[in-house]
């Protein structure tokens, strides 16, 4: 261990020791899934990093009211009502031994047992000591005194039976414990359990599986699961107003516990049971009737939704994807947009694939709410469920997406055109149509590319009007590359007549055509292919001289192929 003496700051140490104070609070105050537990937890965590970069273990010396540190005092507390130190001093602890690895886990244990220790009564069974061997301390070691022995002197050698020189002959004392190892005949009247292995009376080898098996579905079966399945039962069979009025509050009160304690499961089951008892118990009141159906209501609105996926997100252990599943199969369809409006929030991106899972059964389970969600002017919400539409390719909502391309938003555009390109069936393609004279050139290229590959001819006309009028006249070579190909591959034969002119380099009472046109048409000709096609291109390599036209005419040959 370094020590203060070889000049090292004891900085560390006290900041250290001030963190545990204010660890424990928190951790005394809070539930292990509350944020501020959590960020307690870390903070100790990181306090003891630079610790670390000082000594290779950390050991404190304990008093009344100090802990100290290689004699420099690094923590001082005098109220004895919130001193650790005392805590510990008061049970015989004088030494503690911090080892790295601590941090991990056990730092919050060694706390939680100074918290337990602190209410300990006189009539307790347990002590501070007890708590400590009961947690199998790996990286906590403590050196201990019996009350009242502290200041015993040592025993001085002269007083013993032996002599200063004498010692012990280590020969005789080797005989002596050869001696004790040989075992002597038991006394008849010396009960032995191995008289009682071949008794009619032992357990066999079956019998004790059977136990052992019974122990370990004692331990592992789901208590809690089994109280709710109780408080159903009375729910549906006791018809006193009273007695249903308590339970009902019982539930209301739980399911926020449950949600605190990332309890999930229990809590689709609860929702998933209320149900059930709806339909079956037809003489509930009124009252009941109405309690008992508001809380799925309660937990789908948006204040609810925004807790349940913000503490999901902060949680250090996270929820199953099957535990999620249940739960928001549970919830009414008015979850939907909430949930659509968190996900972008959400920091965490392994919350974010276990969500987006159960935002994707949501939007299977409730078509209705997800054709509502398409009209909404929420743009992060309309770009989420536009996601979920591509990936599940849900025909059912090609209508409503085509309404989409109307909107001002080039990000909802496109999500759309996205979404009718994934769905790509013949209505997707009809609605895709408008997409190809988009104000948006990146909406338009990716409409007319998916068309063409669709092989849609509903969308030639729009194409055709591109390519042979002056639509194209100012894009970029993309975009024409883009609806040239489009229009060869579409129109067929037909189209040879208006493609021979744009492909000749020089014209004859018209306009010479640009090199991008020209490099286009060749394109064009190469979608359409034939004889008469190649014989055009080939003509046309004869006199071109513009390196991407000519680029272009050997693509188109080598594509006829």
């Amino acid at each position: 261990m370094i020590s203060p003496e070889q000049g090292v700051d004891t900085a560390a140490v006290e900041d250290l020791m001030q963190v545990l104070v204010k660890g424990l609070r928190a951790l005394q105050l809070y539930l292990p899934n509350n944020p501020i537990y959590q960020k307690a937890a870390e903070n100790i965590r990181a306090a003891f990093e630079p610790v670390w970069e000082e000594c290779a273990e950390l050991n404190l010396l304990v008093t009344e009211a100090e802990f100290k540190w290689d004699e420099e005092v690094v923590l001082s507390q005098p109220d004895r009502a919130d001193s650790i130190p005392w805590v510990l001093f008061k049970d015989g602890v004088r030494f503690l031994t911090l080892s790295p690895g601590i941090e991990d886990e056990e730092i919050v244990r060694l706390l939680d047992v100074i918290h337990r220790a602190r209410g300990l009564t006189g009539e307790s069974d347990d002590d501070l000591l007890t708590l400590l061997w009961e947690q199998d301390f790996q990286f906590v070691r403590y050196v201990t005194i019996e009350l009242g022995e502290e200041n015993v002197p040592p025993l001085d050698k002269s007083t013993t039976g032996l002599g200063a020189a004498e010692e012990p002959d280590q020969e005789k004392f080797k005989e002596k414990v050869a001696e004790d190892a040989e075992q002597p005949e038991p006394s008849p009247s010396i009960v032995s359990m191995k008289d009682f292995d071949a008794t009619l009376y032992f357990l066999d080898d079956e019998e004790l599986k059977y136990i052992e098996s019974e122990i370990e579905r004692e331990y592992n079966q789901d208590l809690r699961g089994s109280v709710l399945a109780l408080v159903f039962d009375r729910l549906e069979l006791q018809t006193f107003a009273a007695v249903r009025t308590e339970l009902i509050s019982i539930l209301e009160n739980f399911i926020p516990y449950l949600l605190g304690a990332g309890d999930f499961r229990s809590v689709a089951y609860i929702l998933r049971e209320i149900r059930v008892v709806l339909e079956r118990a037809r003489e509930m009141l009124p009252e009941h009737r109405k309690q008992l159906e508001q809380l799925p209501e309660r937990l789908s609105n948006r204040e609810a939704i925004g807790q349940l996926m913000q503490s999901i997100d902060e949680a250090v252990v996270h929820p199953t994807e099957e535990e999620l599943t249940n739960l928001f199969g549970e919830l009414r369809a008015e979850a939907l947009e909430s949930v659509l409006d968190w996900l972008p929030q959400l920091s965490n991106q392994r919350v974010k694939e276990l969500l987006g899972t159960s935002a994707r059964r949501l939007v299977q389970a409730f078509p209705e709410q997800v054709a509502k969600t398409l009209e909404s002017d929420n743009e992060s919400v309309l770009v989420e469920v536009l996601a979920l539409i591509s990936g599940l390719k849900l025909p059912t909502f090609v209508p409503a997406l085509g309404n989409l391309l109307s909107r001002e938003s080039i990000v909802i555009r496109s999500g759309a055109a996205d979404a009718l390109a994934a769905i790509g069936s013949p209505g997707a393609m009809k609605q895709l149509e408008k997409a190809v004279d988009d104000s948006d050139r990146d909406v338009r290229i990716s409409a007319v590319r998916v068309l063409s590959e669709g092989g849609h001819r509903g969308a030639l006309a729009k194409i055709a009007a591109a390519v042979e009028g002056k639509g194209l006249r100012n894009a970029d070579l993309t975009e024409k590359k883009a609806f040239f190909q489009a229009y060869g591959t579409l129109v067929g034969i037909d189209g040879l007549a208006t493609l021979r002119p744009m492909l000749k380099s020089k014209g004859l009472l018209k306009r010479k055509e640009g090199p991008e046109t020209r490099a286009c048409a060749a394109l064009a000709l190469g979608k359409i292919g034939g004889e008469e096609a190649r014989r055009l291109l080939s003509d046309a390599m004869k006199d071109e001289k513009e390196p991407l036209v000519r680029n272009a005419i050997n693509g188109a040959l080598r594509e006829m192929k």
